[in-house]
């Protein structure tokens, strides 16, 4: 019985990164420059922590929330403490995905980690690091069903959990495979 795992043949040296685990970092730098961007021009062009939230649609605001949970605001960690476990336990997460990655041999595999790879970078390490707290400031409280406020950095990570999990249901079983 073969085991379904995504990565590259043995025949590659261990130190290589393979064609996809590159475009993994690609991914991941995009996602980061994106994500910070995003937050500078909310903080230091808006101004957005020292004003009310700005209504661009009916359903969506730009609202800024400081988190200092893990996600959704769960978890919080207001301590000092609290602040540097989560930035070890982020960057223990982010080694474990750019070593998954690196050796990643299906395109859509290396997008999804890259994604995800990329916002554990922006929110978790850069943000916590800096701030002590994640930016948030996507607010799509009027579609009813949805009330956390979030940035793009999340919205990455949903994203490539999500591709992770398609992934999953849609690689193809090796011949011989149970």
């Amino acid at each position: 019985m073969t085991e379904d795992v995504d990565i590259a043949p043995d025949s590659q040296p261990r130190t290589a990164v393979t064609r996809q685990g590159r475009l993994a970092y690609l991914v991941a730098i995009v996602v980061v420059v994106l994500d910070q961007l995003s937050k500078f021009w909310v903080l230091h062009v808006l101004d957005l922590p020292n004003r009310p939230p700005i209504h661009v649609l009916p359903f969506f605001q730009l609202n800024m929330v400081w988190n200092a949970g893990v996600s959704f605001g769960l978890l919080r960690a207001d301590s000092g403490a609290g602040r540097w476990i989560l930035v070890l336990f982020a960057l223990a997460v982010i080694v474990a995905l750019a070593v998954w990655a690196r050796r990643v041999s299906r395109t859509f595999t290396a997008v999804a980690l890259g994604l995800i790879l990329g916002g554990a970078l922006g929110n978790n390490l850069i943000d916590r690091v800096r701030f002590g707290a994640v930016a948030d400031f996507l607010d799509f409280h009027g579609i009813g069903f949805f009330p956390w406020v979030f940035n793009v950095a999340d919205s990455a990570i949903t994203i490539g959990v999500v591709l992770l999990l398609l992934d999953s249901f849609i690689r193809p079983k090796e011949e011989g495979a149970t």
